[in-house]
C-alpha cells in the first residue's frame, strides 16, 4: 500500500534522513521510534507530502507522489492521508462537528454531506453529545479524539500520528492507543505512529527505529 524507498534530506548542510526505505500494508499499525534528532518526523511529514525529499521516492499504491504537481498532490494528500499531531490542532474558533468536517469541505463535498459524515465520526468517538462545543470546552483527550475524527473525514489510506499520546496523562492515553487498534478492526485502518510511548510502540505489528537518519538494523 506504501513504499517509502531510499528517502534523503538535508536542512542547511545537516543530513536528516539518510537512504530510508520502508513498506506499510493495508490495516497495519507501524511504530516508528529512536531518540530526538534521529529523523523520525522529517520522514513522517515526507511520508504525508508535507516536506519533499531531497532524494527517493514515496508510493501509494502505484502512485509516486512527488512526480505530481503542487496541486494535484495537496489535493492526493486531502483525499488520501490523515495527520494527528502531538498538539490536536483543531481551529480554535470552530465547534467539534466543523473541525472535523472541514477536511471534507476543502475537498469539495457539500456542507451536508460532510456533517452527516462527521456525525457518523464524531458518535464513534463517543462524543455526539459534545459536537457544539469549540476545542476549549473539551477535554485533553476529547480533543484528540476529535483530531482522529478529522483524519477519517475523507476515509484516507493511512494516518500518521506525531507523538499522539504525547500530551495525555495515562488514562487518556491508553484510551486513544485502544482507539487506533479499534479503528484497525473495524475500518481497516493503516497507522504510522511517531512514538516514546514503549507501550504503544509493543503493540504495534511491526517498530521501525531510526537511529542517526537511518534505520537501525
Amino acid at each position: 500500500m506504501l513504499r517509502v524507498k531510499d528517502i534523503t534530506k538535508s536542512f542547511e548542510g545537516l543530513q536528516i534522513l539518510r537512504g530510508v526505505s520502508l513498506e506499510v500494508g493495508e490495516a497495519e499499525i507501524v511504530a516508528i521510534v529512536g531518540p530526538s534528532g534521529a529523523g523520525k518526523t522529517t520522514l513522517l511529514q515526507i511520508i504525508g507530502t508535507l516536506e519533499r525529499p531531497d532524494g527517493g521516492s514515496v508510493i501509494y499504491d502505484s502512485t509516486d507522489v512527488f512526480a505530481m504537481k503542487s496541486g494535484e498532490l495537496a489535493e492526493f494528500r486531502n483525499k488520501n492521508i490523515g495527520f494527528v499531531f502531538q498538539f490536536h490542532s483543531l481551529l480554535p474558533e470552530f465547534t467539534l462537528l466543523e473541525n472535523v468536517a472541514l477536511p471534507a469541505l476543502i475537498g469539495g463535498e457539500s456542507k451536508g454531506a460532510a456533517e452527516a459524515r462527521a456525525r457518523e465520526l464524531i458518535s464513534y468517538m463517543g462524543l455526539t453529545e459534545r459536537e457544539s462545543h469549540r476545542p476549549g470546552q473539551l477535554s485533553g483527550g476529547e480533543r484528540q479524539r476529535a483530531a482522529v475524527a478529522r483524519a477519517l473525514i475523507n476515509s484516507p489510506k493511512i494516518i500518521l500520528a506525531d507523538e499522539p499520546s504525547g500530551s495525555l496523562d495515562s488514562a487518556n492515553r491508553a484510551e486513544l492507543h485502544k482507539l487506533f487498534f479499534d479503528l484497525r478492526r473495524d475500518r481497516g485502518q493503516s497507522f504510522v505512529i511517531v512514538t516514546h510511548d514503549d507501550a504503544l510502540a509493543a503493540q504495534a505489528d511491526r517498530t521501525i527505529r531510526i537511529v542517526d537518519g537511518k534505520i537501525a538494523q
